[in-house]
């Protein structure tokens, strides 16, 4: 009879631990899921910041050089600009090489018309990406028309204006996804890791009646919790990668938009989130047990 007692408890025992591992497995799965969303959020807000430098820094600024400004004269204006915090590229062209680009494009000569280069010499400033918007600008066409070389400045402003107000939504839009993706992240964990701290409400009941402490029974849901976010985090970012990866192959052009340091900030941000809301999840719901009494654990 005592041996099939003990055999009884020994079965007990092993379905316990089955039942443990699959939530435990139930659970990394779900996390998993989640840090893979939450990571594909992170990377699209690093692309579409690295989108929005690049085109503003394809926006450009043209500054017309009077006629009698000497070649060497115009190089030494571009060599100038090329110093200021505005400026990302700066070429110079002159009046010959305007000549001989419109020569190429028309397929025809202007001077044949003309009789003279209609062209004069210019500028072309590629702006950081800072500076690229409408106030920036104006200012900076008022502060390059009191140089006694320059005669005029131009610049795309309807483009310029349309582009702003396209990024602008474009970031507002990915702001509103990005808290209400963390929200949905934040209570799928949560709803996991209370089902599975709630599967032992009775063993923690128990031990608080021995007289074990709370930091005490706390311990192993917290070392759980961790070793299920670092496997949970390490699979999410496997997943991330091989996506990644999969669309530099499709497409190359991505490269300028997903850089390495991207991509580290984005599983750096999978490792930090996983851990932590896991273990706020399990802090929050061990304590919730904790607090209630024998009676609030049959009802729940």
């Amino acid at each position: 009879m005592a041996d099939y007692a003990r055999f009884k408890m020994k079965r007990r025992k092993r379905q316990a631990g089955r039942h443990l591992g699959m939530q435990a497995i139930s659970l990394c799965i779900s996390t998993t899921m989640v840090l893979t969303l939450l990571g594909i959020v992170v990377a699209i807000v690093l692309t579409t910041r690295n989108l929005s430098t690049y085109v503003r820094e394809n926006m450009s600024m043209n500054i017309v050089l009077g006629d009698t400004v000497s070649v060497s004269d115009g190089q030494r204006l571009a060599s100038s600009l090329q110093q200021r915090p505005y400026a990302h590229q700066v070429y110079y062209v002159s009046a010959d090489e305007a000549l001989a680009i419109m020569t190429e494009e028309l397929g025809a000569d202007p001077v044949e018309f003309a009789g003279v280069n209609p062209f004069q010499a210019e500028i072309k400033i590629q702006l950081n990406a800072n500076y690229a918007n409408s106030d920036s600008l104006a200012r900076l066409a008022r502060a390059l028309k009191t140089d006694s070389l320059v005669t005029d400045v131009y610049y795309a402003q309807d483009e310029i204006d349309a582009a702003d107000h396209k990024l602008n939504y474009v970031n507002l839009v990915l702001l509103v996804l990005s808290a209400l993706l963390i929200f949905i992240c934040y209570t799928l964990i949560s709803n996991s890791v209370q089902l599975g701290v709630y599967a032992r409400r009775f063993t923690i009941h128990t031990m608080k009646l021995v007289g074990a402490r709370w930091s005490f029974i706390r311990r192993p849901f917290l070392v759980r919790s961790i070793v299920i976010g670092l496997i949970s985090s390490l699979l999410a970012s496997i997943v991330l990668v091989v996506i990644g990866y999969s669309l530099y192959r499709y497409q190359n052009s991505l490269a300028q938009l997903i850089t390495w340091s991207d991509v580290v900030i984005t599983i750096a941000a999978v490792f930090v989130f996983g851990f932590a809301i896991m273990l706020f999840c399990t802090w929050l719901s061990v304590n919730k047990f904790l607090r209630m009494t024998a009676g609030e654990l049959y009802k729940n």
